[in-house]
């Protein structure tokens, strides 16, 4: 399924909240966001609808986020968006939706942290909060979490995608920050919660420094190192060490290492991303790529 072949309005929100969530329907509706799996209807002032519009496995992503976050959410230092109600797939529309808790502040690949040392120490605060051992059914990542070498052939096709676009100037040096990373020793402990999507988009700024996360369709327990990457993909220079160093327990080198490369890919992914978003690519978004072009800068300079 590539699109919802209903279109998405105010009125089919208010609509669906009616058939389903009577007791919701007098709130107003009002345009949100559009990410790349969902699209976000605010419903009056403190909650929002989230409705899939361009990815088939978005169904599967709300389903884990309304299954897992309400438990997650009571011990997590920043604001994030807690499932209240399921929305069934109807004749009105064919998919499962959310109503969630609206959570307020700016994405940061719009307003970037400036504020560094703070926003360090709340990311540092978050992940600690969260990086919990995942009880036994607890969803496993879908391609995140896991050994970095199963995504080297993936990594290759990025890469050279994006030399041949112009995007990338020093292929040698992303190589050699991936390299390092895929050397470094696997993860060996237990699998921990893992937000699995920590990117700009997915992360609110609010004064300078972080006030949220959203966007937990991705939940899923592995490899602490792959949310590590946040502080080289969120944070600004020279700031990753704090972050490191604020963390409980605090990373070994070799989950660095492999943190290191997750960011290299993600901030690859967002490079690409951000010049697809050009030529209209379903949730591809401009904005992506001048801070995954930072990033990459960042990760260059850990090497060199």
């Amino acid at each position: 399924m590539a699109h919802v072949e209903v279109e998405i309005t105010a009125d089919l929100v208010r609509d669906l909240v009616r058939d389903q969530h009577p007791d919701l329907a007098d709130r107003a509706v009002r345009w949100g966001a559009r990410g790349w799996d969902n699209q976000l209807w605010r419903l009056g002032d403190d909650l929002a609808v989230r409705l899939p519009w361009a990815t088939g496995s978005a169904d599967a992503l709300l389903r884990n986020e309304y299954s897992w976050v309400p438990t997650l959410a009571p011990r997590l230092p920043l604001a994030v968006p807690v499932p209240q109600r399921f929305g069934e797939p109807s004749e009105r529309f064919p998919r499962p939706w959310l109503i969630t808790t609206w959570v307020p502040g700016t994405p940061a690949d719009q307003a970037p942290v400036t504020r560094a040392s703070v926003a360090a120490e709340s990311l540092a605060a978050f992940l600690t909060a969260l990086h919990q051992p995942a009880p036994i059914g607890a969803p496993a990542g879908r391609d995140r979490g896991g050994p970095l070498a199963d995504h080297a052939q993936g990594f290759a096709h990025g890469l050279a995608s994006a030399v041949e676009r112009g995007l990338i100037r020093d292929p040698d040096a992303v190589r050699a920050v991936w390299h390092d990373a895929v050397s470094a020793p696997q993860w060996t402990g237990p699998a921990l919660w893992l937000h699995g999507d920590l990117h700009p988009a997915n992360v609110l700024t609010a004064a300078g420094t972080l006030c949220g996360v959203i966007d937990f369709g991705d939940l899923c327990a592995g490899d602490p190192a792959y949310d590590l990457a946040a502080g080289w993909l969120l944070l600004p220079d020279d700031t990753a060490d704090l972050f490191l160093a604020a963390c409980q327990p605090t990373p070994d080198v070799a989950t660095v290492r492999r943190a290191r490369g997750w960011a290299m890919a993600r901030a690859l992914g967002g490079i690409l991303i951000g010049d697809a978003g050009v030529h209209g690519r379903p949730g591809g978004k401009t904005t992506w790529g001048p801070p995954a072009h930072a990033a990459l800068r960042r990760l260059v300079a850990t090497v060199r």
